[in-house]
């Protein structure tokens, strides 16, 4: 039988998402976590990858095993062994060909910017000293529907066959001292939106024009975009899946 877990975490003490060969990663504490409990080996594969630092609201991970008697008791238990910065949202169980991987249809991300120094923001936030443009960010956010070639935005070395993603959201909002860059598409490149903030970024101090930003995407050329922004201040909000594949109780 097949189940999903809904995983939130803080990211600082962890070498991203995906299982390292010599750091710890998130997706191994949880794999560790659920083989001790259930007492058998259990590979988790999970809804995409965030780097190290980056921090998940929302992740949704599969796994499979012979049958669960009580999903509510697993995600008790499982809450109790992982450390304080893992944290497991919900188990259900869905249908035996649910892949968290590829049949998510949306995924959503936040940016967060500080423009004052806060204790509670530290390791949450990027702090800035001087405020960037928040209408010429939100103009370049808007050139975004009109690619779906985004190539300049991602890393390098990378094993994808395809550059392209549909932009679905993408828009700056201020909230008091801090501002939030909200971006959905139906897929993300590696280090596609701390590069995108990066860029915007050079826009919103006027180092880069829109029509830079222009050029820039259609160039295909990463060395042509901004330095990608630190990881610590983005997050996965929200992963979207078709109903169907939840097993209704």
């Amino acid at each position: 039988m097949r189940y999903f877990l809904e995983i939130a975490y803080h990211g600082k003490n962890y070498y991203g998402w995906q299982r390292q060969p010599d750091a710890i990663s998130v997706q191994e504490v949880v794999e560790d976590a659920l083989s001790k409990l259930l007492r058998t080996e259990v590979n988790i594969t999970g809804a995409g990858r965030t780097d190290t630092g980056v921090h998940a609201k929302q992740l949704f991970a599969h796994f499979d095993v012979d049958f669960l008697a009580d999903v509510k008791q697993l995600k008790y238990r499982l809450n109790s062994f992982l450390p304080k910065d893992i944290s497991v949202q919900d188990v259900f169980e869905v249908t035996p060909k649910a892949h968290a991987r590829f049949d998510a249809t949306q995924r959503e991300y936040e940016y967060w910017i500080t423009l004052e120094k806060s204790p509670f923001l530290n390791g949450l936030a990027y702090l800035l000293r001087k405020n960037p443009n928040m209408d010429l960010m939100n103009k370049a956010a808007e050139i975004l529907f009109q690619y779906h070639d985004f190539q300049c935005f991602s890393r390098t070395k990378t094993d994808v066959k395809t550059y392209h993603c549909t932009i679905k959201k993408a828009n700056w909002e201020q909230k008091g001292s801090k501002l939030v860059f909200t971006i959905a598409a139906d897929r993300f490149l590696r280090n596609m939106v701390r590069a995108i903030v990066g860029t915007m970024l050079e826009i919103g101090y006027e180092k880069m024009t829109l029509e830079d930003f222009h050029t820039v995407i259609q160039h295909k050329n990463r060395s042509n975009a901004g330095a990608s922004a630190p990881a610590h201040g983005l997050y996965l909000t929200k992963v979207i899946y078709p109903e169907s594949i939840k097993i209704k109780q």
